[in-house]
């Protein structure tokens, strides 16, 4: 099945604003959105926030879910009293990976690209294997224990409240078997060769958590900023994988010191035209 834009569902948790800045998140494995909850305060004084709810079909592909994202922002812009407005597509762990996609297939409707945790190094790791049997083998009712099991290896407990780690805990489990195993499916198979992300040129910055204990995020950020031309990295050296969760991590601030120090390169979505979804 084809992901059409009608199919995806963008959360507004602020109402539309269209003289900011249009800020669209795409979510990790659990497809909700809830994650960014702890950063909507911040982010709220900036930017037009989209969050995408990623559908509970279990047979769209990256390239399917890209391009039906693109479509949908190209929807939202020309829609705007704001047309011309800048985009930051922003990416935690699995939506990092659709990010890459977005912005490699569709460049034209990106100006600013933000990876936070990217799994784009789940096949890489000894994970995997292990994600791909245990989850295929849990039986159905046993899904939501293994949501439980995880939670150590998605955030670090010492650094989020027993409120956040029940967010985070409600998103897992809010997904379905199927869709779970689907996700750990792209997960598995997603790969990009190094010229894509050469091609990449609009500012990315690379959120990368040294504490993280699900995948190699450190690592994966010092390759992905040497791949792509515009990479800048902002390490949080204590952090977990479910960083946006944690109150010391405040990405507007961290979003506003790149821009700040970027000023001088406002990358155009594109060089001429008008936008769209390629």
């Amino acid at each position: 099945m084809t992901a059409k834009p009608e199919t995806l569902t963008f959360l507004e948790p602020t109402g539309v604003r269209p003289h900011c800045p249009l800020f669209v998140f795409l979510p990790g494995m659990d497809g909700t959105g809830a994650l960014l909850s702890t950063q909507l305060t911040g982010l709220l004084a900036r930017f037009d926030i989209r969050c995408l709810v990623l559908p509970q079909d279990t047979d769209h592909s990256w390239d399917d879910l890209a391009k039906a994202i693109a479509q949908r922002i190209k929807n939202d812009l020309t829609q705007s009293s704001h047309p011309d407005r800048d985009v930051y597509l922003c990416g935690e762990s699995f939506g990092g990976c659709l990010a890459l996609k977005v912005a490699t297939h569709c460049p034209d409707i990106v100006n600013r690209l933000i990876l936070v945790n990217p799994a784009s190094s789940f096949n890489k790791t000894f994970w995997t294997r292990w994600a791909v049997d245990t989850v295929r083998a849990l039986p159905a009712p046993m899904y939501s224990l293994g949501c439980s099991i995880l939670m150590p290896f998605l955030a670090n407990l010492n650094r989020v409240s027993t409120n956040e780690q029940q967010i985070l805990l409600n998103a897992m489990r809010s997904v379905g078997y199927r869709s779970a195993l689907h996700r750990v499916f792209l997960l598995r198979d997603f790969d990009l060769m190094d010229q894509a992300y050469q091609k990449i040129q609009q500012l990315t910055l690379i959120v990368a958590s040294r504490s993280d204990r699900l995948l190699p995020s450190n690592a994966e950020a010092n390759r992905l900023s040497a791949l792509i031309p515009k990479a800048t990295i902002h390490p949080l050296p204590h952090s977990g994988h479910a960083c946006l969760l944690e109150p010391e991590v405040n990405l507007h601030d961290i979003l506003q010191s790149w821009d700040a120090a970027n000023e001088s390169d406002r990358t155009p979505a594109l060089s001429g035209g008008d936008r769209s979804a390629g």
